[in-house]
Parts: C-alpha cells; sequence; structure tokens
C-alpha cells in the first residue's frame, strides 16, 4: 500500500521535478567557487521564500543557508545537507545552460544536490508531520574541505541540536537511480601537503659551492612510494600521491637552491593518517637535515573520513526499499574526499551513493552534467528518510517500542 507522502509525491511530481530542473540549470550556468557562493546561496533563498514563508538561517560559515521547518518542539531534528560551491574547470559543454563564468563550472553536481534539496524544500511545505524538525542545510565550500568545519564554528547547529545528519552524492559509473550504500566509512580521509626545501643557489659550473635539493627531493619521492599500501581492502590502506613538483628555474647557468613537493593522501581512518602524517614529517625533517636543506611542510585541505552510523544506513535502506529502489552495497569505501566527516565526527550520520549513469562522464570532468533524472530519487530517498523519523509510523514505533 503507497504510503501517503509518497501517493503526494506522485501527484504532484512532474510539477516539482520541472521547477527543480530550471532552477538547477539557472545554478548550473553562474557557477561560483568555494567561499564565494553569495549568489548561488541568494538563488536558493530566493527559491524557497517564494514557494514557502520558512524560516531561514543565512550567513553560515560564510555563505551557508539552512532552511528550518519545525513541526512541533518535541522529536528528532533531521539535518540534510547540500553544497554550494563549484569548481576551477573550465566547461566544454555547449548546452544552453552551460557556464557562463568563464574557468568555473558545477562539475561534481552540487548544482544537482541543490536542485534535489529544493525539491525535498517543496514536500515539506505541503508535509502535516507528527514531531520534530527538519533543517535543509545549503553547505558553503565543500571542495576546499574548509565549508563543514566553518559551519559547525558558526554555532549554527549548536543551537538546532541536531540527531541526525544526512547527504547524498551523485556516482557517474553506477547504474542511474540505484542507492549505494556503505558501511563504516562512506569516503577516505584525504589530507594535502606541501613539502619545501631550500639550500643555496650558486652557479651551474659550481654547484659544489651551493646546496641543490635535487638529491634529497629523490630521496623523499622514493620513500613516500614505499609508505604506500595500496590493497584497498586493507585497515592500513595509504595512498600518496604525488601531484605537483617544482624545482629551480629554466636558467642553465644556475644550479637550484630551492623545491616544492605537493602530495595527497588518503586512507581509511582518521587515525591512520595522523600516523601517516609523523611519518611523513619524520622522513622529510631526516632527509633534509642529511642535505643541509631548510625545510617547511604545510598541510591543507583536509577532509576527514565520513563514518556512517549503522542506524542512518538502515533508514536509507528503509527509504530506497519503500519506494522499490535498487540498493547496491558496496565493500569498501570510495577514496574520494567529503567534508561530510565534519558532521559526522559529532552527530549520527550517513552520505549514501546515487547512481548517475554508467556512462556519464566522471567527476570533475570538464563535460560532466548532473543528470536530471535522478533528482526524483533524490527526493524520495530523503523525503523516506524524513517520514520515518518524524511522520506517523515513527510515532507509532515510538508508542509501541
Amino acid at each position: 500500500m503507497m504510503h501517503p507522502e509518497t501517493h503526494e509525491f506522485t501527484e504532484n511530481r512532474n510539477e516539482i521535478l520541472k521547477e527543480i530542473t530550471q532552477l538547477r540549470k539557472t545554478l548550473h550556468r553562474h557557477p561560483e567557487l568555494s567561499g564565494k557562493e553569495k549568489e548561488t546561496a541568494q538563488r536558493i533563498q530566493g527559491f524557497i521564500s517564494t514557494h514557502h514563508d520558512t524560516e531561514l538561517i543565512t550567513g553560515i560559515g560564510g555563505n551557508g543557508l539552512a532552511a528550518v521547518y519545525r513541526f512541533s518542539d518535541d522529536g528528532p531534528v533531521v539535518v540534510i545537507r547540500c553544497e554550494l560551491d563549484a569548481l576551477p574547470i573550465m566547461e566544454v559543454n555547449q548546452f544552453e545552460h552551460r557556464s557562463v563564468n568563464p574557468g568555473v563550472s558545477h562539475k561534481c553536481g552540487h548544482d544537482g544536490h541543490m536542485a534535489v534539496l529544493a525539491g525535498v524544500a517543496l514536500m515539506l511545505k505541503e508535509k502535516k508531520l507528527k514531531k520534530g524538525k527538519v533543517v535543509l542545510l545549503f553547505q558553503p565550500a565543500e571542495e576546499n574541505g574548509e565549508g563543514a568545519h566553518a559551519v559547525l564554528e558558526s554555532g549554527v547547529l549548536k543551537n538546532l541540536k541536531p540527531d541526525y545528519f544526512f547527504a547524498l552524492h551523485n556516482l557517474p559509473g553506477e547504474k542511474m537511480n540505484t542507492v549505494i550504500v556503505v558501511d563504516h566509512f562512506f569516503s577516505a580521509s584525504v589530507q594535502s601537503v606541501c613539502i619545501s626545501l631550500k639550500g643555496k643557489q650558486c652557479h651551474a659550473s659550481e654547484p659544489e659551492n651551493g646546496i641543490n635539493p635535487a638529491a634529497a627531493l629523490a630521496k623523499i619521492i622514493d620513500a613516500l612510494a614505499a609508505l604506500n599500501v595500496t590493497d584497498e581492502t586493507q585497515k592500513n590502506f595509504a595512498l600518496l600521491t604525488p601531484v605537483h613538483l617544482t624545482m629551480g628555474e629554466k636558467a642553465y647557468g644556475i644550479s637550484a637552491g630551492s623545491g616544492e613537493l605537493h602530495y595527497t593522501l588518503r586512507t581509511w581512518s582518521d587515525a591512520k593518517m595522523e600516523e601517516l602524517k609523523t611519518k611523513l614529517s619524520h622522513l622529510v625533517t631526516t632527509v633534509s637535515d642529511a642535505h643541509a636543506l631548510e625545510h617547511d611542510i604545510s598541510w591543507f585541505d583536509y577532509f576527514p573520513a565520513s563514518v556512517n552510523d549503522p542506524e542512518c544506513n538502515q533508514l536509507i535502506r528503509n527509504a530506497a526499499a519503500g519506494h522499490g529502489l535498487e540498493v547496491k552495497e558496496r565493500p569498501l569505501p570510495f577514496k574520494f574526499g567529503e567534508d561530510f566527516g565534519w558532521y559526522s565526527a559529532k552527530y549520527p550520520s550517513a552520505m549514501f551513493g546515487l547512481g548517475a549513469g554508467v556512462n556519464s562522464p566522471a567527476l570533475h570532468h570538464h563535460d560532466y552534467d548532473f543528470p536530471d533524472e535522478i533528482a526524483g530519487t533524490g527526493i524520495e530517498m530523503f523525503c523516506g528518510i524524513i517520514d520515518q523519523l518524524l511522520g506517523e509510523k515513527a510515532e507509532l514505533s515510538q508508542k509501541t517500542g
């Protein structure tokens, strides 16, 4: 038998999807980088205000926005989060809604994630839930790993007192509309690092009068490669990827006096990440000292591992089953970074994947575009989770539990 809220969405589905598809394409056309999402947030604020006079909290952690739906003072507070920011990637697509901002585009699908939450907002306008609150959080600066932490630091969540946190991420390469569930960790702990070495520049004909970092850089690269544990089934999985290297300049009469190495580090847990960082720091110090080089290590773009709470994951499975959606159980976390881990460290949380099509271009690829065909599934999933926690079934479960 169809649940009343499910029937309601079925009745209004075409109208809702038409509205949020138009919104999604507008957001795609006007992307903004991490920390600069002012107009994006204003567009979301305008969309929600036009449809429902609900409570809006602005300026969260920068340009963040929250729409708050209060059904009663009792019951759980459910936060559903999406991302506002785009990427510094030049779009090659030539469709009508292509980016108008050169070198900036929504190549991770955050425009689609926002559209899904906008669709949930349209549903919440009509819902007669029995208890609790729903918070739709439009978070800034996910791509650089700073947004979730800034939201926590803002203090807004302390006032809202979340009981549950949920999010989705579209996944190219997976069958469209499939729900992907991962136990334990959804995504890896990711940390970027810059290793700077400083010696002494001199004439290339007299290298003995200088301190060239080339040999030290080579030793560090070799030593870091030895720290890789590429078997993803191992708990001590570690992936150290060199992404950038500079040394000296194209001046053939000069022996270089400085150099830089840039890496990303990935592990399955934050504890393993700390262990890996300690090893890297010790290694760089040892090699630098041996070559009489000054060194500096800068850490940035940190994404904590996103932990999936078992109860939250079961709510995701139940929502998928309630809508007849295919569920794929993924045995291992994803290796990409997700700053949702900041929330999962403090609140019961879970992310799930939503298949974006087997033949879809990959995330962060210059011709990727969020498939509007999966937005309805995202809305169904989040509404299904909300119904379990705040709807009639939740009240009945509480009375008989």
